[in-house]
């Protein structure tokens, strides 16, 4: 009971932006990698393009804010990222 009371109160428990915006954010790389059964020519390159610097830049900033954030921000950026650039690959193929 201490470690769930002590999780709810903490500096990135549930009571903070610090939860609930990762939490929420894991809905962009469960969107893509959806997305990853679609056809190739849906893809649009300048959005995936845009979505790989946007992750990259939130990987440093989950990496700099303090309290660090690294389970939930990190990892979904991270995640995303690595879907991005497969659906990047996938529509640059297509063009090909």
């Amino acid at each position: 009971m201490n470690l769930l009371r002590g999780f709810w109160n903490s500096p990135i428990g549930p009571k903070t932006s610090h939860f609930w915006g990762p939490v929420t954010n894991w809905g962009i790389p469960t969107a893509a990698l959806l997305d990853t059964n679609k056809p190739p020519e849906t893809i649009s390159g300048n959005m995936t393009a845009a979505m790989c610097v946007y992750s990259l830049l939130y990987m440093r900033f989950a990496w700099m804010v303090q309290p660090r954030n690294l389970l939930l921000l990190l990892a979904c950026h991270a995640s995303n990222e690595t879907v991005q650039l497969y659906q990047l690959s996938r529509w640059m193929k297509a063009q090909g």
